[in-house]
């Protein structure tokens, strides 16, 4: 494990210190805890950007499908006569 310096505001570490006194852990513990969690939503982050930049170039392609066939895939969810996900023409 490596070791990293940081300087807090007085109010962070105010806060720091009431969290890992309320949780039994250490303030290095929660730091670690926050900082993983941070980490974690910022790759889902990118993650979806990349695929939001996919999606719009699929439909800058053309690669779409009507509305109303998607509205006639989803309300067919759940009954005898489900129907397959509607696919672009292209």
């Amino acid at each position: 494990m490596s070791v990293t310096t940081v300087r807090l505001q007085a109010e962070v570490e105010q806060h720091l210190e009431a969290i890992a006194r309320r949780l039994h852990r250490s303030k290095g513990w929660v730091i670690n805890q926050a900082l993983s969690e941070c980490i974690e939503k910022q790759q889902l982050e990118q993650e979806r950007w990349k695929q939001t930049l996919e999606a719009m170039e699929s439909a800058a392609q053309g690669k779409v499908v009507d509305a109303s066939e998607v509205h006639s895939w989803i309300n067919s969810w759940g009954t005898e006569n489900e129907q397959n996900a509607p696919r672009s023409g292209k």
